[in-house]
């Protein structure tokens, strides 16, 4: 018979509550300052290289000018100044973005579902950002709308309406909140699916373009595409760390948040909404990018244990850490898809995810 310990006796949201302020603050702002190293070198690279290489100091000196207007005496081609500012620059930002929100939103998604292999397009976002792109590939019109070229905007509006549906059709019947949540999204996930695969044979010519957005990329990405994401992606992230306390709540059980005095109802309902326009947002200029919001909220909670007020940020820093670097990757390999960069690192870690759950792995 082996010795149990205070905490293994104890149960699981004392468990889980212990565990997210048994990490010392200072490894938390060390993690903190090398992500926000690691930013800012993805940023400084993801500008410097491509086809045609840019010094480091040269990209610097341009960065430097064109947000500060610092005179510092320009030794550059113009089009090297245009290459930074109106093509890599955008992009990159954009490619931070994105991993940004995804990363927030997969927090939110687990912890909400309380599931670990939750990620943001578990309630059929992704299906209905897919068949939204592709109505939109299907239909002969070219227009702009908030900002959004017309693939975005309907990415958009069908992400919105997937994960609205699944919210409604999960009230009916008698299954626990969670376990209809996951099952409608699955239900409603594999319709939207089965709608996708119709336009994609009606597309015809226009296949290529609906593979492209599936696969992801930010290839297309620019100041505009930019604008319309990094609002929505900034305002429902920060709204969600503000109820980061109540997405600890909910981490603990419905029984536990409700003792803690947390409306369960109302806030996984907000929680829901917040990280599904997250989701939409991010999407609807990259395509489909996975396992972005699946690894890294488990990096950092493996790092500095799962309480929601330092996962979060964190989080959105590695995100957009880690699709930069995805990104520049993927234009060094010749411009193919950043959802196959993503997926080949985040695919072994998904399969020692599933070994850890059946071994008890836990958020």
């Amino acid at each position: 018979m082996t010795a149990t310990t205070a905490d293994e006796r104890a149960p699981r949201p004392a468990r889980i509550a212990a565990r997210a302020f048994g990490r010392p603050a200072g490894r938390v702002v060390a993690i903190g300052i090398g992500g926000v190293v690691a930013l800012g070198t993805a940023l400084v690279l993801g500008v410097a290289l491509g086809t045609v290489a840019i010094a480091p100091g040269d990209t610097l000196a341009i960065l430097a000018h064109r947000l500060f207007g610092l005179d510092v005496g320009a030794t550059w081609a113009p089009q090297t100044e245009t290459i930074v500012w109106d093509l890599r620059l955008p992009r990159v930002l954009t490619a931070m973005t994105v991993g940004a929100g995804l990363a927030v939103a997969g927090t939110a998604f687990q912890g909400l579902l309380r599931n670990p292999l939750a990620d943001p397009y578990v309630l059929g976002t992704a299906s209905g950002a897919a068949l939204g792109a592709a109505i939109a590939v299907v239909i002969p019109i070219r227009a702009t709308i908030l900002g959004f070229g017309l693939i975005h905007a309907f990415a958009f509006a069908g992400a919105l309406a997937a994960v609205f549906t699944v919210y409604r059709l999960s009230r009916i019947g008698g299954l626990s909140p969670l376990t209809s949540l996951l099952l409608t999204g699955y239900a409603v996930g594999s319709l939207l699916a089965a709608g996708l695969a119709m336009a994609m044979y009606l597309s015809g010519a226009a296949l290529r373009q609906i593979f492209a957005y599936l696969l992801g990329g930010f290839d297309t990405a620019g100041w505009a595409q930019l604008g319309a994401a990094l609002p929505l992606v900034a305002l429902g992230s920060g709204l969600i760390l503000l109820r980061a306390r109540s997405l600890d709540g909910l981490l603990l059980g419905e029984e536990a948040a409700v003792h803690l005095g947390i409306d369960v109802r109302r806030e996984r309902a907000i929680m829901l909404a917040l990280a599904s326009l997250v989701t939409a947002a991010a999407v609807a200029v990259s395509g489909l990018i996975g396992f972005v919001g699946l690894v890294v909220p488990h990096l950092v909670r493996l790092a500095v244990g799962p309480g929601a007020r330092r996962v979060l940020p964190l989080a959105a820093i590695g995100g957009a850490a880690l699709l930069a670097f995805a990104d520049l990757a993927a234009r060094l390999l010749g411009e193919i898809p950043v959802g196959v960069v993503t997926a080949v690192i985040g695919a072994p870690f998904f399969l020692s995810l599933l070994r850890r759950t059946r071994t008890g792995y836990e958020l």
